[in-house]
């Protein structure tokens, strides 16, 4: 009978003077293990389908990006990055990332399509001031971070500019569902995608005052907006309960005026025709009231989420009446300093600011709702190259530049410097509770 099985003793092997491992030399047979290793990586390189690569090498990128993003975050010594300052540097093909017919970008934001000549606004990437790197985003780090989780954009058209950003940036590396669309001209105004490979949906939800309103931001034939400023926007309200990172977004439409109602009483309007004879309120109060309403409705159910306040992307009209169809043709960023331009921004940022010192004081330290703020105010200031301009139309000047057009210099083209809206985004919501 053979001998029972005695386990190897970790302790003690016998030596052996053979090599078993290569018949030559130690070194020959380590270069040529890396000669056989170089050409299978080659040709996974070369002929292997995106989708294999993208599997394949996907962990070594979230590994660097992980890796350098810790590294980023904590310069000087634990020092965490300013991203809100800083300038843009050149970076050719940077932000050339997708195609923004193929995620179905609105077709107004998609500058290449309609046959934008110049894209050197696709080469500059956002340096925060210090030396404080800014990673690319990463699709799968996103997905990773948000992984089982419901994001959810709250807001006016750049809050939508910025949630197309991110789909874009998502679909172009993961497969994805179209869980639901508004039919009809709000295609764009309500919609839902799902990302199977990491459990992840991300909605945008029309709301341009955060609150429910009525009137001319649902129809635009009405005159007038009546914004109820003590009621959460109904159809995001209703969803609330599902949601686990929230981007709120909004000050435009604030600014361009309204009426205002707690419960059904007026309380005051902000540019009304006069003949209304409301008292007026300003623009100030009533997004401070907005941002407060949204940030308690998401506070009462008690469900930890991330709930990030974006401050004021400004436009580039630079005092040129909208249909002027020479605004917004700068073709470069503006250097830091070289246009004093602080002052549009400053103060609808400061209330962002404001509100979210109440929100974190309201909740405590053992706060279910962590409350951040995205400030773009300053690298979207030094932008005025990014926007669609006359390109919001397929091919504007096939007959010459005519006398009045309008021009959007408030989006941003896509792909183009919104995306660095959620680079940001990608780092703030991987910072730990």
């Amino acid at each position: 009978m053979g001998s029972a099985y005695q386990p190897l003793d970790p302790h003690y092997q016998k030596p052996s003077s053979k090599n078993h491992g290569c018949f030559l030399s130690k070194p020959f047979c380590a270069w040529l293990t890396f000669g056989f290793l170089s050409l299978a990586l080659l040709h996974l390189l070369c002929c292997s389908p995106a989708g294999t690569q993208q599997a394949m090498f996907y962990p070594l990128r979230q590994y660097i990006n992980n890796t350098y993003s810790f590294v980023s975050s904590v310069p000087g010594g634990g020092r965490s990055c300013n991203y809100s300052v800083g300038n843009w540097v050149w970076a050719p093909g940077h932000a050339r990332r997708y195609n923004a017919t193929k995620c179905n970008a609105k077709a107004s934001h998609d500058c290449i399509r309609n046959g934008r000549p110049d894209t050197r606004y696709l080469d500059w990437r956002w340096q925060p001031a210090g030396g404080c790197p800014l990673p690319a985003f990463d699709a799968g780090a996103f997905l990773s971070a948000m992984h089982g989780k419901h994001v959810a954009f709250i807001g006016d058209s750049m809050a939508r500019n910025q949630a197309q950003s991110l789909i874009c940036l998502l679909t172009a590396s993961f497969p994805y569902r179209l869980l639901y669309r508004e039919e009809g001209e709000r295609s764009f105004n309500f919609w839902r995608y799902a990302f199977p490979s990491h459990d992840v949906k991300v909605s945008y939800y029309w709301y341009p005052f955060l609150v429910k309103a009525t009137g001319k931001s649902e129809d635009d034939a009405i005159r007038d907006n009546h914004v109820h400023l003590d009621t959460p926007g109904d159809r995001w309200a209703a969803d609330a309960g599902t949601f686990d990172a929230v981007v709120l977004s909004a000050a435009h439409w604030l600014l361009n005026g309204a009426i205002y109602y707690n419960g059904s009483e007026v309380i005051g309007a902000h540019n009304a025709p006069p003949e209304l004879n409301y008292t007026g309120v300003g623009y100030a109060w009533p997004l401070h009231m907005a941002y407060r309403t949204s940030v308690e409705r998401l506070r009462s159910d008690g469900r930890p989420r991330t709930v990030v306040l974006a401050t004021f992307s400004m436009s580039h009209f630079d005092g040129k009446p909208s249909d002027d169809p020479t605004a917004c043709m700068r073709t470069e960023p503006y250097k830091d300093g070289e246009k004093d331009n602080e002052w549009v921004f400053r103060e609808v940022r400061d209330i962002v600011y404001d509100e979210a010192e109440v929100a974190r004081a309201k909740g405590g330290e053992d706060s279910q709702l962590r409350i951040e703020v995205l400030d773009v105010s300053k690298l979207a200031s030094l932008r005025p190259d990014g926007h669609p301009g006359l390109y919001m139309r397929p091919n504007p000047l096939a007959n010459g530049v005519p006398e009045r057009m309008y021009s959007d210099c408030l989006h941003f083209c896509l792909p183009g410097p919104v995306d660095t809206f959620n680079e940001i985004l990608l780092q703030i919501l991987r910072k730990k509770r």
